[in-house]
């Protein structure tokens, strides 16, 4: 529910501040006062797009703020908690809260929910649940087609709802399996090229055979062949000097073991504790030697070998000038090749099976179209029906509602499917055309309302489906913006009585410049023009009006008789009989 709305610089308002009760509140007013500028608020708190024309003249900004009563946990849809739980909205203690839309007189927008800043999107997905606002526009968007079908949709209820998002996840599944099928066709050229020139480079690298880390051990090697003689003397004369081979008469190792000799001789204690350091050296030279006869022998025999090894870098050279910058990587290429070239290969994403996958996702397709198909048939009628019904208590009595939902036309060949035998497109929303057609009168053939409606006509078209499919719901906001316009008469007193009818189960708030609706309020508000103001500019004012200003203004709507004694009569009889047929329910 909408508590509080409080409006600055917007439009002729230079400040307002208005609390909404529950049930029907109807806001009116002379023309020019600002009326609309209540439901451009709204619309502004529901994320639509800022205009800077609609800030006052003058004014730096203008600022929107509605404090909403959120509906108990239990009873909110998973909308309004995703969208408190992703901005981390701060809810008051009462459980209402606050939304501000701020409008920079250079076009800058900014939105606020829960005192935490927002997108204004992210604001209109809240308020999106809870508000729903009716405008001219809105009825003529009523004439279109794809309007017309979300509002039997709404009516079917949870099983249209239901059946539509299969059948929408299914579309979805089968357009990308198309996709994918019209690819591969495509590009199966380039597909070919592409595993064609994987196997050869699978071929070039499986003939070589690398081994991991192979090059810089290729590396490592030919440099030691590169100086084989050197390194072979260098390694000679050390070994020799720590074994004592060649040409040397004792090495450091005999000349070790004679130190140990004289040691264990002695009878001096102290040249005696030497004797475990001369152990441990003879274990280091021993470990020495040992490492350098090794490295002799894992040299070459001669630098022949270096031919071979050079042979063999050039082969891993042309690898990683190909395919990566080392061996390990060439490796890696190769393993990544595999698995490629084993998904081009996979027959089950061959073009075959893909065009198999495509005909099963059509059938699933068609069978859910179908599915909604009867559920909208059925549902069609019923709509139908009670929507004529409510026509004939708004001065439509001889009109009916006519409902037609039939198959479209295969006009799209790719995404053709068959449902009850006939041939037709698998749209974004199904496989039908949904029509609302008015019968003027009885006997006579029903016309596209986009055809036949009369702007009056189309209002009330409009609030007696509004009716119709509010009757199984309850607690949101409904906002009308002259839903009454070209509608007078005994028309007007029935749109009065069935939007009271309709506040039973919704906050309603309408702007009206008809008498017959304003007096089946619950709640009057006024706005009046005010000359001068804080600048020297006209401004508005908004005032809640007790019973006996609601008099007054009803005698002003009437016919301007706001002071006369006859107007007042007449307002008043207007009033009270208003209030008896709010009193008895079954009577409206």
């Amino acid at each position: 529910m909408l508590e509080e709305l409080s409006i600055r610089g917007l439009g002729v308002l230079e400040s307002a501040t208005a609390e909404f009760a529950p049930g029907f509140t109807v806001l009116t007013g002379e023309t020019g006062a600002g009326k609309t500028m209540i439901v451009t608020s709204l619309r502004l708190l529901s994320g639509a797009r800022a205009d800077a024309g609609r800030v006052r003249t003058g004014d730096e900004r203008a600022v929107v703020e509605g404090r909403f009563r959120l509906p108990a946990a239990a009873q909110r849809t998973p909308k309004i908690d995703e969208v408190l739980e992703a901005t981390g909205a701060q809810l008051d203690d009462d459980d209402t809260v606050i939304a501000v839309r701020t409008v920079s007189a250079d076009g800058r927008s900014r939105a606020h929910l829960g005192g935490r800043s927002v997108p204004a999107a992210t604001l209109g997905d809240l308020t999106g649940e809870l508000l729903a606002i009716h405008g001219q526009n809105d009825q003529l968007r009523l004439a279109r087609p794809d309007q017309q079908r979300a509002a039997l949709d709404r009516f079917a209820g949870k099983r249209a709802v239901e059946l539509l998002a299969k059948y929408r996840a299914a579309r979805t599944a089968w357009i990308t399996t198309l996709d994918e099928l019209d690819r591969r066709r495509a590009d199966s050229r380039a597909l070919a090229r592409e595993a064609d020139r994987l196997r050869f480079g699978l071929e070039e690298i499986d003939a070589s055979a690398p081994e991991p880390g192979e090059d810089a051990e290729l590396i490592s090697t030919i440099r030691r062949l590169t100086d084989l003689a050197d390194l072979r003397a260098a390694a000679s004369g050390a070994h020799a000097i720590v074994s004592g081979d060649g040409s040397m008469s004792a090495g450091v190792l005999d000349g070790l073991g004679s130190v140990r000799s004289l040691l264990e001789g002695s009878n001096d204690d102290a040249l005696r504790e030497l004797l475990p350091r001369v152990a441990e050296a003879l274990v280091v030279v021993n470990d020495l030697g040992e490492e350098l006869s090794a490295y002799l022998s894992a040299l070459p025999s001669d630098a022949h070998d270096l031919d071979a090894l050079l042979t063999r870098q050039g082969e891993l050279k042309l690898l990683t000038r190909k395919y990566a910058a080392d061996i390990d990587g060439v490796i890696a290429w190769a393993d990544e090749a595999r698995r490629r070239l084993a998904e081009l290969e996979d027959p089950e994403s061959s073009v075959e099976e893909l065009a198999a996958r495509a005909e099963t996702e059509r059938a699933k397709v068609a069978e859910l179209a179908g599915k909604l198909h009867k559920v909208r048939a059925t549902a069609a009628g019923k709509l139908g029906t009670k929507v004529s019904a409510e026509l004939a208590g708004l001065a439509m009595g001889g009109s009916e509602l006519a409902v037609s939902v039939v198959l479209s036309a295969a006009d799209d060949e790719r995404l053709a499917i068959e449902v009850d035998g006939h041939r037709t497109t698998a749209g974004g929303d199904g496989a039908d055309r949904v029509e609302f057609g008015l019968v003027a009168h009885k006997g006579a053939r029903p016309l596209p309302i986009a055809k036949s409606a009369s702007g009056g006509e189309l209002s009330r078209v409009m609030l007696a489906l509004e009716v119709v499919l509010a009757e199984p719901d309850s607690g949101s906001i409904m906002v009308f913006d002259e839903v009454d316009a070209g509608v007078g008469g005994g028309a007007a007193v029935q749109i009065g009585a069935r939007l009271a009818r309709l506040a039973r189960r919704h906050q309603v708030i309408v702007v009206t410049h008809l008498p017959q609706v304003a007096a089946f309020a619950d709640n009057h508000l006024v706005i009046g023009k005010v000359g001068g103001g804080s600048k020297g500019r006209q401004t508005s004012t908004l005032t809640d009006l007790d019973r006996a200003e609601r008099v007054a203004e009803l005698a002003r709507m009437l016919a301007g008789l706001g002071d006369s004694d006859t107007g007042r009569a007449h307002a008043e009889e207007l009033l009270q009989t208003a209030e008896a047929a709010r009193a008895t329910p079954e009577a409206s």
